[in-house]
């Protein structure tokens, strides 16, 4: 009797027989920024259930036989409830499926990434987590926005504008904390209050800010103001989710470092990746 076990086949098997979920970050629009595993799984995996923030470029390089499920959340306007997005991955994963759950920028970052993977692991599915460039990064470094700077920025935060309950009570003193870069994910429509917060807390009218408004990809807009006029200044540039608001003295630099004029992108197909591993 052969005692030997191939414990990593065994697995191996175990995950094509479950299915597996990859949950993969689209990053922030401009598709030539996809990491190349997310590239291979988008055209080799059975089905993608994609989020609203996943843009055109992106969706064209899942491939023609791969099943499409939208998903996607506006403000006030969710095509599925997350706990039956949830439900949709577990059951699509215990049917033997291999699936992408593609997510605009990280899926770590104010992606509920980690929410649904916690169904994930407590139904005993499989999962791999793909990195995506998150919106804060890409975004800012296509604004011509550094987030940190020597002479400016020695930290930087990330918060969003729009919490769990719907409020936007945030820690308004770690907000204004001198020498930092603050970038606020899903803000817009807040905008207003947030700026006065921000000025109330101790930042002055005249500190710098600005909105980019569908960052990296060929309708990127950026406004640049101050506190106290940067709301007056996004409306009438009827600017539009999805959007990012950038506070700090880093923010002066967008004028000399601005580089990206919303010019087309090429979307090349990745035919040259290899095959997805199991």
């Amino acid at each position: 009797m052969n005692a030997f076990v191939d414990i990593p086949a065994m697995v191996a098997a175990c995950r094509r027989a479950c299915g597996t979920v990859y949950l993969v970050g689209a990053g922030p629009g401009d598709p030539d920024l996809l990491t190349l595993r997310a590239a291979r799984l988008l055209s080799q995996v059975d089905v993608v259930v994609y989020d609203h923030l996943v843009g055109p470029g992106v969706l064209a390089l899942i491939g023609d036989e791969v099943e499409r499920i939208y998903v996607g959340k506006q403000r006030e306007h969710h095509s599925l409830p997350q706990d039956q997005i949830n439900a949709l991955l577990v059951r699509l994963a215990q049917a033997g499926r291999r699936v992408v759950r593609l997510k605009g920028g990280d899926p770590f970052v104010f992606g509920r990434g980690g929410e649904e993977l916690q169904v994930l692991a407590a139904e005993g599915v499989p999962f791999e987590v793909v990195p995506g460039i998150t919106a804060a990064c890409g975004v800012a470094s296509y604004a011509g926005i550094p987030l940190t700077h020597r002479d400016y920025a020695q930290s930087c935060l990330f918060t969003t504008g729009h919490l769990k309950d719907g409020s936007c009570d945030l820690d308004w003193p770690a907000l204004v904390r001198p020498r930092q870069t603050v970038v606020i994910y899903m803000g817009l429509s807040g905008l207003a209050g947030i700026c006065s917060q921000l000025v109330a807390h101790g930042l002055p009218a005249t500190w710098p800010a600005a909105v980019v408004a569908q960052g990296t990809t060929a309708q990127q807009q950026v406004v640049c103001a101050t506190l106290g006029t940067l709301a007056d200044a996004v409306a009438r540039a009827g600017l539009s989710s999805p959007a990012l608001t950038i506070v700090g003295e880093v923010v002066r630099l967008r004028d000399s470092l601005a580089w990206f004029d919303g010019r087309s992108q090429s979307e090349p197909a990745p035919a040259a990746l290899a095959p997805l591993q199991a």
